[in-house]
């Protein structure tokens, strides 16, 4: 009797809720949960959050059953992801992907409404070398809807980091990497084109501010009233570093022309703590930028590139999870605290904007940073020039396989940390690690997204020593890299 009136409860709060929400024609806000976290609430109470707040949309990162069955008959369009480790599988047997397909999709849908697959999650950026096998999988995931006759009605993609562009700014200059352009991103946006799909972004301007807060308006980050910035490539003013971001992605696919191929914002968001050196993550700042994003996605139109596509954004992330690892930042992107409680007051609807006002308040996180940890000596401090350290709380078997892969694949110059060179002392798996993910940060041009390395590594404001090794400096748009090669 009591699981009759939980499921009633559940069933007439999604009618009233849909039938109460006020949407326009504008985009769509959706949110991602994660569940790393040993203290959130149960995925019925999370789906009765979902609807109180007027969320129709959400992208979860695996398939778990009680998430799928609690999201069941409710009308919530759910976003599903077969993670990375399962790439290699699904790309090699059509067999595996027509079980899984069968386990994890066709057995919900239509009740719970699972309206897209993300194959993996910023593959490029893996350190376990999955690249190779993305579209392969994507196409066999592909084919198994097609067996249970869901191509219609889910579409597969795979959400891609920032880290995939060379060029990002201007925006005008976006483009892809030239090592994915033929193995990858031209067969996956020929696959898109032809399944009827998108492109799927994950894309944080906090990043972005917190590695360049000497030369980006705090302004134009959190989309509060700013003099622009015009891209000197195609004479477009600028507004907002999100804009700005997600064109550089329409620009890289017009220069392939695939211009006919929509994007839908998988991830965004932005800490509402951080450790000291990571400058801008403060309650404030958090409740500015997501707020003015959903005021700015909801009242509809596109960037200035493509003024007509109305967004789809998945907010990054419904809850603070206290399991992750890396700096603070990791643990504080939720728009909730596992209370239900939120962690600052926006609205997530047409409805609920009306009286919605953005508070402006001193911004917090901005001080420069202590030594960094690992044993490493800090000096002064240099305005305006960043680096990528490893993270020990990422265990040493993450930091070794994504040493390797900055090592390897990722072209970093490892020389400095072979036996008998200058930067082989302290030879610690987390000293070594630091070196690579600097080396390759740097060589990318700090670009967004490149010093993460699957949640191993982060950015600091003061240069890194451990022993006698002095890493690269940082990098500037007038100079380019200085210092060490």
């Amino acid at each position: 009797m009591e699981r009759f009136t939980i499921s009633l409860f559940l069933f007439l709060l999604c009618i009233l809720s849909f039938a109460g929400a006020a949407f326009s024609d504008g985009g769509s806000i959706g949110v991602n949960y994660g569940r790393i976290a040993n203290n959130l609430p149960s995925a019925v109470k999370v789906v009765q959050l979902l609807k109180s707040q007027g969320l129709n949309r959400v992208k979860v990162y695996d398939t778990d059953p009680s998430v799928l069955r609690a999201l069941s008959g409710c009308g919530i369009k759910v976003t599903v992801d077969l993670p990375n480790k399962l790439l290699f599988s699904a790309a090699k047997r059509q067999s595996f992907a027509n079980v899984w397909v069968q386990r994890n999709v066709a057995v919900y849908h239509p009740s719970t409404q699972i309206e897209a697959i993300a194959v993996g999650n910023e593959v490029f950026v893996d350190p376990h070398n999955t690249t190779t096998f993305l579209l392969p999988a994507m196409k066999n995931i592909h084919q198994a809807l097609v067996k249970y006759n869901l191509h219609n009605t889910i579409k597969v993609s795979s959400p891609i980091a920032l880290s995939a562009l060379q060029n990002s700014y201007p925006s005008s200059s976006g483009s892809f990497r030239p090592e994915l352009l033929e193995p990858v991103f031209q067969p996956m946006l020929d696959f898109l084109r032809q399944t009827g799909s998108y492109l799927m972004v994950n894309a944080y301007p906090f990043f972005a501010y917190e590695s360049n807060a000497d030369v980006i308006s705090l302004d134009y980050a959190l989309f509060r009233e700013n003099p622009g910035v015009v891209d000197s490539g195609n004479g477009l003013r600028y507004f907002s570093l999100f804009d700005a971001q997600i064109d550089a992605v329409f620009a890289a696919m017009s220069a392939l022309k695939y211009d006919d191929i929509n994007i839908v914002i998988t991830e965004t968001g932005w800490p509402s703590k951080g450790d000291e050196n990571e400058v801008g993550a403060s309650l404030e700042n958090a409740a500015a930028y997501n707020g003015n994003l959903v005021r700015r996605v909801l009242n509809g139109g596109g960037t200035p590139l493509r003024p007509k596509a109305d967004l789809t954004v998945y907010l990054f992330a419904l809850f603070n999870e206290n399991e992750k690892n890396g700096p603070t930042s990791e643990r504080n992107y939720g728009l909730f605290y596992p209370s239900e409680e939120k962690v600052y007051d926006i609205p997530f609807t047409v409805e609920g904007l009306k009286n919605y006002r953005d508070k402006p308040s001193p911004v917090g996180g901005q001080r420069v940073s202590p030594p960094v940890n690992g044993g490493g000596n800090v000096s002064t401090s240099v305005s305006g020039q960043t680096w990528c350290v490893a993270s020990g709380d990422a265990g040493k078997t993450k930091l070794q396989a994504a040493l390797d892969y900055a090592c390897g694949e990722g072209g970093a110059d490892c020389h400095p940390i072979q036996p008998g060179s200058t930067c082989y002392n302290p030879n610690t798996i987390e000293a070594h690690a630091s070196f690579a993910f600097n080396s390759y940060y740097q060589k990318k041009a700090r670009a967004i997204g490149t010093c993460y390395f699957g949640g191993a590594a982060y950015i600091v404001t003061q240069p890194p020593k451990f022993g006698k090794c002095e890493f690269p400096t940082g990098y500037t748009e007038d100079k380019g890299m200085e210092g060490k090669d």
